[in-house]
């Protein structure tokens, strides 16, 4: 029998708020995650992390081992399936880490040595707990500090410029009434999401199949085949529901010691990480320091600018924290320099958290200026006002649209910013001293090719396939209202399918490039699917599907700045004799974009606003020097904020579509944790009358600068 379908023009979904169309499953515990699903014959694997901070194993002790109940085998360097590790995928090289066991080698703490496998999870545990490891101990070294001898400045690349300047610098500031020259740290930071990394592998009709909490499924599956040596047709990678990642979800050691397991033993292997193993195996952000100084006139108009970071990567693979990139976009001088630079150490290799970057880097550049408007007897906005560019500092290319300024004044007047005495240290309540602080906030609106497929089914409904991830961000729903208005239909008629690599390649969940991405995708299919169905015709019982790829349209787009922005307010309590400080309000304003779900767009902005208060009063993992591990790898040594900590947060958005996107998308992901910390800092400056440079603000520091004495926390 067919059918055939029309579609009755309805009020726009895009814009409205609706709750998740797979809320009632997370709340009922129906949606399934990764270590969830019930498989036939699965094994459980347990990762063993080296102990030692650089060295060799010399043995791997499984006899006992492998004598023990339910064990099934232990894998390690000397009998583990040989991986090509020095492929090349999308983002270069892989982290060595990836291709587990192919050597002895020990580059830190935590880098994985064995894998046992066995019928339960706790026999697997167990028997890992007792795995004797022997090593050949080197001296390590996983001192971090500014300038420390190893430090270098990375060679550019398509993904990292790692340095720019124009202009003398040494001569405007010579030449400036007015210069602040500081510097500023931010610790080691962990991205601790809810759900902890799990995979499933195994091997099904001559295909390897991977249930995964990743991502991108289709960027996982075309780097295990390429680990694997595999066609790429062969491996296939799901993720039903995501708790949680930030940056920490991408290719990693737990997934391909599943896929060596499953090999190796031809049975389904799962692998869950343990919240501790998660502090060495899955990335982190590395420490920073920075100096920033600028150089003004009296009126507070920029004339030198000089942002210089400095990020620990580990001595088998490189990452730059991008923390001097933030300036580039948003203040001009006719000097402009920016750095990053690295120094390897004994230490896993960081990674992405998000916005990569712009976090820590927002910190030393916005309370810079903070420091530049009470040397200037500026307000911090209006000084923001004066420097605002009319084009990229660095580029030079127009701004696609630029609505930073438009956020300030809707948050100053929210926030009752003009009723604010500038001075420091005058307002009190009892023992807490008060005051605000403010920051601006950006982020990178970019857009990647990606693949879609909508269907029109015969019953009236569409099937819309792409291969997105849900991290908790509400992608799922985003895409419905997208497809649902492009079709002209009620939400309720489009069904979502996403998570998996057999829907062809799409941009991952990272960078505040999704759902730009997927939309712009899933637009491009509407059209075809549309066309299609303007034939007229009945629809067949397997329905009508169109695809897409927006490769051409994506590279077809001219060279801009492409940004979000925002704006970022705090107010803050200091007690004096605690040292505590505690946000009794927060309020961001920001542009970007379009916002297609008001309800979910909001959520991610306030948990990015709470991030940011965690980053600034709490978030610290401590490293040993003596072992080179962490002193506390778990949630009751590495703290962040909990709900008593977060005060009333508000997050609005002022209009701002981009012209250049199907569906006027920029990205919401990362930005509303930047700018925060420097917004409590200035705040907490207000109060007191001192300058923290430091993260995290804690009690210690607090006490130590003391009130209206020093200069620095």
């Amino acid at each position: 029998m067919t059918t055939t379908t029309s579609r009755t023009a309805v009020a726009g979904s895009i814009g409205t708020a609706h709750t998740r169309v797979e809320g009632r499953d997370k709340v009922t515990g129906a949606a399934r995650y990764a270590a969830d699903i019930p498989f036939a014959e699965l094994a459980h694997g347990w990762m063993v992390l080296s102990t030692v901070a650089r060295g060799r194993v010399r043995s791997v002790e499984s006899a006992p081992v492998l004598a023990m109940p339910g064990v099934l085998t232990v894998l390690h360097h000397g009998n583990a399936p040989r991986v090509d590790g020095e492929y090349v995928g999308v983002l270069g090289r892989p982290d060595p880490i990836v291709a587990c066991f192919q050597n002895d080698q020990v580059p830190c703490v935590g880098w994985p040595v064995a894998l046992v496998v066995a019928e339960t999870p706790e026999q697997a545990r167990e028997a890992a707990e007792v795995l004797v490891v022997r090593y050949d101990e080197e001296p390590h070294d996983v001192d971090f500090y500014a300038g420390r001898p190893g430090t270098y400045t990375p060679q550019s690349s398509p993904q990292l410029q790692a340095r720019t300047a124009k202009g003398d610098l040494d001569a405007e500031l010579a030449s400036s009434a007015v210069v602040v020259d500081a510097e500023y740290s931010t610790p080691e930071e962990h991205h601790s999401p809810m759900e902890p990394h799990a995979a499933m592998a195994r091997w099904e009709g001559g295909r390897l199949e991977v249930v995964d909490s990743n991502q991108g499924t289709s960027w996982v599956a075309d780097e295990l085949a390429k680990l694997f040596s595999l066609d790429p047709a062969s491996v296939r990678v799901r993720s039903e529901h995501v708790g949680g990642a930030f940056g920490s979800k991408g290719v990693r050691p737990h997934q391909v010691l599943a896929v060596m397991a499953a090999t190796v033993l031809d049975r389904p292997v799962r692998v869950v990480l343990t919240r501790r193993q998660m502090f060495s195996a899955v990335g982190y952000r590395s420490p920073t320091a920075q100096r920033v100084r600028l150089g003004a006139d009296s009126d507070g108009r920029l004339r030198a600018f000089d942002h210089q970071a400095q990020n620990l990567t580990s001595r088998v693979h490189e990452f730059v924290e991008q923390s001097a990139s933030m300036g580039r976009v948003m203040y001009d001088a006719d000097a402009h320099h920016t750095v990053n630079r690295v120094v390897p150490l004994d230490v896993p290799t960081p990674t992405w958290m998000r916005a990569p970057g712009e976090a820590p880097g927002s910190f030393a550049l916005e309370s810079a200026l903070d420091e530049l408007a009470e040397k200037c007897g500026i307000d911090p906005i209006e000084l923001r006002a004066r420097n605002e560019p009319a084009a990229g500092p660095v580029s030079g290319l127009p701004f696609s649209s630029r609505n930073v300024l438009a956020c300030f004044q809707e948050g100053a007047r929210r926030f009752g910013w003009a009723e604010r005495d500038p001075r420091p240290g005058l307002r009190r309540e009892g023992r807490w001293l008060l005051g605000t602080g403010t920051a601006a906030a950006t982020y990178p609106s970019g857009v990647a090719p990606s693949t879609a497929a909508v269907t029109a089914e015969a019953d009236g409904t569409f099937t819309v396939r792409i291969s997105a991830a849900d991290l908790g961000t509400g992608a799922r729903t985003a895409l419905t209202l997208i497809a649902a208005d492009a079709l002209e239909v009620e939400p309720g008629r489009v069904r979502v399918l996403i998570a998996d690599s057999d829907f062809g390649p799409a941009m991952i969940a990272g960078g505040s490039m999704g759902t730009r991405s997927w939309a712009w995708a899933v637009m491009a299919a509407v059209g075809e699917l549309r066309e299609q169905l303007a034939l007229g015709g009945d629809i067949p019982p397997q329905g009508v599907t169109a695809r897409s790829d927006t490769a051409a349209a994506v590279g077809a787009l001219t060279a801009k700045e492409r940004h979000s922005f925002g704006a970022q307010f705090a107010e803050v309590a200091v007690d004096t004799t605690s040292g505590e400080v505690r946000v009794r309000r927060m309020l961001g304003i920001f542009a970007a974009g379009r916002i297609v779900n008001p309800l979910t767009a909001r959520s991610q902005l306030v948990g990015g606003m709470t991030w940011g208060i965690s980053m600034a009063l709490h978030e610290e993992a401590v490293r040993d020097r003596a072992s080179g591990s962490h002193v506390a790898a778990d949630f009751a040594g590495y703290h962040f904020a909990a709900n008593a900590d977060v005060p009333l947060i508000e997050a609005d958005w002022v209009d701002d579509p981009d012209a250049d996107d199907p569906v006027g998308i920029k990205g919401i992901g990362e930005i509303g944790i930047v700018g925060v910390a420097a917004a409590v800092a200035n705040a907490v400056w207000h109060a007191t009358g001192v300058r923290h440079r430091n993260l995290p603000i804690r009690p210690d520091r607090v006490l130590l600068a003391g009130t209206g004495q020093a200069t620095t926390g």
